[in-house]
């Protein structure tokens, strides 16, 4: 039987194969991980749907598989070294949910925005006997790309592909544009066309290759470091950058947090400063709610959430990951921090789960174990901001007309100009210093 693709849900239609846990000709077993799978949600192990034989590998790490499309054969007890027929007879044996050969696609929810669902076909996988190619009745096409053709209104339908296997780019979509098409009637009011956006978002693995020099070492763009690059790019192309830098005093929060670090060790939690700042973030965020929304293109609508979502940079060997503290506004500072500890645990042993992945409101990032004065990080779009720290110092300054050491660190924020303007910025973090320099009943209970 041919081992296809599943749907992952959250609207992923595709993803790279980053390693195959099995080799061909191994035995396998039901729910054995046989693959990690990179999507531009997250990295997972996809389990084996039945026992048997894994007797080909379809498609080779770092390539890309898309929803419906066979990864793998696996030869089930008594299929193994059958006659021809063998792969007919098995033909209505598959995964739930998964599209067999020759039937027509079928409809299911794939995407969310402010409460209204699109529904778009499944790709159902196609293949004759002069092909060995899997075709799909939908557009081949990244989500970036699909993301970039939503927002421009363009049917992807419509596009031809110039890519590997008539896979769409965004020079396809760009020149598509160029021509004057529009999508279909409904993308106007009463079938007018709509105004398209000639703002592109270039995939980062495209453009001119680079000449060489002299002796070099070329390391293949993918997996994790894929998906960041995709991202970043995004964001920059996205959002209107701005950063926003202050100075806070920390002395009286480390003195605080030095006589809680015994109580939080009796819990078995690693006390750091991050929760506390959360916290403060979180005071912040309800006092400006504009700093925890998003813009929705879509919809011309700018989306405030009641809901507080911390997402935690966390540097793994493979590159950045932004795990989310959910309902952090409902947790105490010891609670947070048994969080930050069991997200960050999972990140770098890259068992994260998707779930733990999404819901992000504000992204906070800490530099300062590394060391340097301040950065200007890049929005974790669609946040409207995101925050970086950074070293704390003992720093001479002049508090009431004497100079004295206090401990201070540099404190970030890189903003989205087409939501938030830089005077909401700066009264914003002017708060989230107020509670750090004064913690007072902010932290009284942990």
């Amino acid at each position: 039987m041919e081992w296809k693709m599943p749907d992952l849900g959250e609207g992923v239609q595709e993803g790279e194969i980053v390693k195959w846990l099995v080799k061909e000709g191994d035995k396998i077993s039901h729910d054995q991980h046989l693959v990690e799978i990179m999507t531009d949600k997250a990295t997972m192990e996809i389990p084996s749907p039945r026992d048997g034989i894994l007797e080909k590998i379809l498609v080779k790490e770092g390539e890309i598989a898309k929803v419906g499309q066979a990864m793998a054969e696996i030869a089930t007890e008594g299929t193994k070294d059958q006659g021809p027929g063998t792969r007919d007879q098995k033909k209505e044996e598959r995964e739930p949910g998964v599209i067999a050969r020759g039937e027509a696609p079928k409809q299911s929810l794939v995407e969310k925005r402010d409460d209204k669902r699109e529904i778009a076909s499944r790709p159902a996988a196609a293949r004759n006997d002069k092909e060995t190619e899997v075709k799909a009745t939908k557009a081949l096409a990244s989500p970036m790309i699909r993301q970039m053709a939503r927002e421009m209104h363009v049917d992807l339908d419509a596009v031809k592909g110039s890519g590997a296997g008539g896979k769409i780019t965004k020079s396809d979509v760009q020149a598509y544009v160029r021509r004057g098409s529009t999508s279909s009637p409904r993308a106007g009011v009463e079938g007018s066309p709509r105004a398209v956006s000639t703002t592109a978002r270039p995939e980062p693995v495209e453009g001119p290759k680079l000449p060489s020099f002299g002796e070099e070492e070329r390391i293949p763009l993918k997996g994790l470091r894929r998906k960041i690059a995709e991202h970043m790019v995004l964001s920059r192309k996205t959002a209107a950058h701005f950063t926003h830098v202050d100075e806070a005093d920390f002395t009286e929060l480390m003195a605080l947090r030095d006589e809680a670090k015994k109580s939080a060790q009796a819990a078995g939690v690693k006390l750091t400063y991050l929760p506390y700042i959360i916290k403060a973030v979180i005071h912040g965020l309800k006092k400006f709610p504009m700093m925890n929304s998003s813009l929705d293109e879509g919809s011309g609508e700018i989306v405030l959430k009641k809901y507080f979502n911390i997402g935690v940079a966390v540097a793994t060997e493979e590159g950045l990951i932004v795990p989310v503290v959910k309902n952090a506004d409902q947790l105490s500072i010891i609670a947070i921090a048994k969080e930050i500890s069991r997200l960050s645990d999972a990140a770098r042993a890259r068992k994260i789960s998707l779930e733990d992945l999404k819901g992000g409101t504000f992204t906070i990032t800490n530099i300062g174990s590394i060391g340097g004065v301040f950065s200007a990080p890049v929005v974790n779009y669609p946040e409207v901001a995101i925050m970086g720290l950074h070293k704390i110092k003992p720093t001479p300054v002049a508090k009431e007309g004497e100079v004295v050491i206090r401990n201070m660190m540099f404190i970030s924020i890189s903003g989205d100009h087409r939501v938030v303007d830089g005077a909401e910025v700066a009264a914003f973090l002017k708060e989230v210093i107020a509670c750090i320099e004064h913690p007072g009943e902010l932290y009284v209970e942990i």
